[in-house]
């Protein structure tokens, strides 16, 4: 059955998807902003990372993702992932039609623009986000006088990955990438990367407490919230909600690091091969 066939209803689930299993820090933040909302994830791991690929390959990609979330009537699109958030995200709007499409990098810079007193904005991110400058052209979208100071860290997710959360070297990694953007009088700084916001205790003790961390997981919680809710999609079913995780491999490991992006313990995960 073709998606324009079935019409999503305030019941139907809200697909989130990444590269990798850091999008589970929004669908972290979805669980606790909207609580009675069904969640369907799926998580490219044995493609990931997509910041090393052609912007060609990761369109197929976010394509093929795309089709098998709208294949399950989901009624909004979360695409909690930076990479394909600069370089795919019309290939999702176009799949999408009707339905809400949220992404962590339009939300995120939208919020550090209600945050900033003055307009020197810092982003941390991989790599591929830094050098699509999409963050930039996000926030010069909704202010051309904001300035943005972006720094890669590409080390970060590594060290994420390992679960090495509250540890000396990752201490000093984080201070070590710092150091540039903080010269520069930022009052605001991005974490644009799902992965980061598992550093924020970190993050935040090495920026000082004058500087405003702007996690995208929960922008985008409050993003989705406000668009289902003018919508009337809103699911006020008491009942517990339901969540599916699919993931295209299941690494080792997997299980360890996708609680502590969750919080929680990782049930019913699913194996899926796209193309």
């Amino acid at each position: 059955m073709n998606n324009q066939d079935i019409s999503p209803n305030s019941e139907s689930a809200i697909g989130v998807f990444d590269s990798g299993i850091g999008g589970l820090t929004v669908v972290k933040a979805l669980m606790e902003r909207l609580p009675h909302e069904n969640i369907i994830y799926f998580g490219d791991t044995a493609r990931v990372p997509y910041g090393v690929k052609s912007k060609k390959t990761i369109q197929l990609f976010t394509q093929q993702i795309t089709e098998f979330l709208l294949q399950k009537n989901v009624k909004a699109l979360v695409v909690a992932c930076n990479t394909i958030s600069a370089v795919a995200l019309n290939t999702v709007k176009k799949l999408a039609h009707n339905i809400p499409v949220i992404d962590v990098i339009s939300a995120g810079a939208s919020e550090a623009l209600k945050v900033t007193n003055n307009n020197q904005i810092g982003v941390i991110a991989t790599s591929t986000t830094v050098n699509s400058n999409a963050y930039a052209r996000a926030i010069a979208n909704y202010n051309i006088n904001a300035r943005v100071i972006s720094k890669a860290c590409s080390l970060l997710v590594p060290l994420i990955e390992e679960g090495w959360l509250n540890n000396e070297i990752t201490r000093l990694t984080v201070r070590e990438y710092l150091k540039p953007v903080l010269a520069e009088n930022i009052d605001t700084l991005i974490l644009g990367c799902t992965h980061y916001p598992l550093l924020k205790p970190m993050i935040q003790t090495e920026v000082g407490s004058d500087i405003s961390l702007i996690d995208s997981a929960i922008t985008v919680a409050k993003t989705i919230a406000n668009e289902l809710e003018q919508k009337k999609l809103l699911n006020h079913d008491d009942s517990l909600p339901d969540y599916q995780f699919y993931v295209s491999d299941i690494p080792l490991k997997f299980q360890t690091i996708g609680e502590q992006f969750l919080g929680r313990t990782l049930e019913h995960i699913e194996r899926q091969i796209l193309g």
